[in-house]
C-alpha cells in the first residue's frame, strides 16, 4: 500500500481506531506515539511532532522539533490487541520541519546504504536468525530466573514447553505480513528460535524489530518474559542473531567473487563495527563459548568460525555472520555491514585462507596467529572510535551515545 486512499480502505475494512507510529532511537529501542485513525491524513501530509531532545543519541537540543512521517508500506495490524477498535502500526521516517531527512535516524542511514549498493550495481539481502529465552514471571509480573522448561535442541513436547507459544508467535507474524520459515527449541533451557524469510536490508530490519516486539508482547500476555540479552544464563548458550547475507548483481549475473570480496570487507572491518553488532557488556561474555565465535576467521559449514559458508543444495551461495546478538540495532548493524562489504568489493579484496578446524578444540598454537574479536565493550568502543569507516558512516552524536551511554 502506498496511497492514503489505500491506507484509508485498510483502516475501514479492519475496524482500526488507533495507529501506532513507531520509530527507533540509535540503540534500536522502539518508540511510538498513538494517534486516532482520523488523524492519519494529517500525519501523512505534515507529520506528527516529537521532541528530539528526549531521544537517546539524537543530539537535537537546538533543533528539537522533529516530525514522524508514516511509511505506508509498513502498515500492519497488531494482532494481540483487541478485535474491536483495532490497533495498527506503521514505521515512520524522521524528518525536520522542512521535510529534510533527520540524519541520525538509523532507518534513514540504512536506506542510504542501500542506495549506495544499488549505485554500484548490487543488492544485498539479509536473513536474521534471532534467538531468545523465555522465563516464568512471578505473581507481580516480574521476570524470574526460572526458564519455561529444561528442554534442549529441537526437543518436542512435553519436554519443550514453548511449542504453543512459538505457534502463537508464528500466527501473529503471518498476520503482520512476515513469513516464518521454521521454529524450534534451541540448546538452552527455555531458549527458542524462529526464523523468517530473508529480504532486502530495510525489510529484514523492519521484520527483526517487529519480531522482537511481537515476541515480548505475546510472551507477556501469556504470563512469561522474553529475554533477548546475549547471555541470560551464565553457564548456558547465549542468544545470537546470526545474519545470513547474500550479494546479487542488479543485472542478474551473480558472481562468486562479489560475495568473496564482500566477506573480505566484513572480515577486515569486523573489530571496528563490533560495538554496533554487540552493544552491551554482556555481549562479550558470549564470545568463544558454546558455538559463539571469538576468532576472526571463516570456513565452510564450521560453526566455530566467525563466518561460515553454509551448504545449500539449491546452489545459492551466502555467508553466515555468527557474532551479532539480538540487542544490536538492526538498522545500524546492517548499514555498517553493507559499507564494510562494499569497501571489500570496491577494493577487490580477497578473504584470507579458510580454516577447516574446530577452533574450540584446536591446538592453541594455531589460534595464537588469529586476530580476535574485541574482548570487552571497552575494547570494542576504542576500535569504533578509531575507525575511519565508522566515522564516515555514523554521525558523531550516535557514536558518542554508544561510547558514553551505551546499553547496560
Amino acid at each position: 500500500m502506498q496511497s492514503y486512499r489505500e491506507i484509508r480502505e485498510f483502516i475501514e475494512e479492519n475496524d482500526v481506531e488507533f495507529i501506532r507510529l513507531a520509530y527507533f532511537d540509535v540503540f534500536g529501542t522502539q518508540k511510538n506515539i498513538a494517534i486516532m485513525s482520523g488523524e492519519l491524513e494529517r500525519a501523512m501530509k505534515y507529520g506528527i511532532s516529537i521532541d528530539g531532545a528526549a531521544i537517546a543519541g539524537f543530539d537535537a537540543d537546538i533543533r528539537s522539533d522533529l516530525f514522524l512521517r508514516p511509511d505506508p508500506s509498513t502498515i500492519s495490524i497488531v494482532p494481540w490487541r483487541p478485535a474491536d477498535g483495532r490497533v495498527c502500526r506503521m514505521f515512520c521516517d524522521i524528518v525536520y520541519p522542512d521535510g529534510t531527512p533527520f540524519e541520525r535516524d538509523t532507518r534513514y542511514m540504512l536506506k542510504k546504504a542501500m542506495q549506495e549498493a544499488r549505485s554500484r550495481g548490487v543488492e544485498v539481502k539479509f536473513g536474521p536468525e534471532v534467538e531468545f529465552y523465555v522465563f516464568r514471571q512471578d505473581e507481580r509480573g516480574r521476570r524470574t530466573d526460572e526458564p519455561i522448561d529444561q528442554a534442549g535442541y529441537m526437543d518436542v513436547d512435553p519436554l519443550d514447553a514453548g511449542e504453543n507459544l512459538r505457534r502463537d508467535i508464528c500466527y501473529a507474524l503471518v498476520e503482520m505480513g512476515i513469513t516464518p520459515e521454521s521454529s524450534h527449541h534451541e540448546q538452552g533451557p527455555g531458549q527458542m528460535e524462529i526464523d523468517f524469510r530473508y529480504g532486502d536490508p530495510l525489510t529484514a530490519a523492519d521484520n527483526t524489530s517487529t519480531f522482537k516486539w511481537a515476541v515480548r508482547s505475546i510472551c507477556a500476555a501469556d504470563g512469561y518474559a522474553a529475554d533477548f540479552s546475549p547471555k541470560p544464563i551464565a553457564d548456558k548458550p547465549g542468544n545470537g542473531m546470526h545474519l545470513n547475507i547474500s550479494v546479487h548483481r542488479i543485472d542478474g549475473e551473480d558472481r562468486k567473487a562479489d560475495l568473496d570480496a564482500f566477506m573480505a570487507g566484513i572480515l577486515k572491518h569486523i573489530r571496528e563495527i563490533t560495538l554496533f553488532l554487540n552493544p552491551s557488556e554482556q555481549s562479550y561474555w558470549r564470545f568463544g563459548r558454546m558455538e559463539a565465535p571469538r576468532y576472526i576467521s571463516w570456513s565452510g559449514q564450521n560453526r566455530s568460525q566467525l563466518i561460515r559458508v553454509p551448504a545449500d543444495p539449491s546452489g545459492r551461495r551466502r555467508i553466515e555472520l555468527r557474532s551479532p546478538d539480538p540487542l544490536a540495532n538492526p538498522y545500524l548493524a546492517f548499514t555498517l555491514l553493507i559499507y564494510a562489504g562494499l569497501e571489500g568489493m570496491g577494493q577487490n579484496m580477497t578473504p584470507p585462507q579458510s580454516i577447516e578446524a574446530n577452533l574450540y578444540k584446536e591446538d592453541p598454537a594455531l589460534m595464537r596467529g588469529l586476530e580476535q574479536l574485541p574482548a570487552s565493550r571497552q575494547e570494542a568502543m576504542q576500535c569504533a572510535m578509531e575507525s575511519e569507516l565508522v566515522k564516515r558512516c555514523v554521525p558523531a552524536s550516535c557514536l558518542e551515545a554508544y561510547a558514553y551511554e551505551g546499553k547496560k
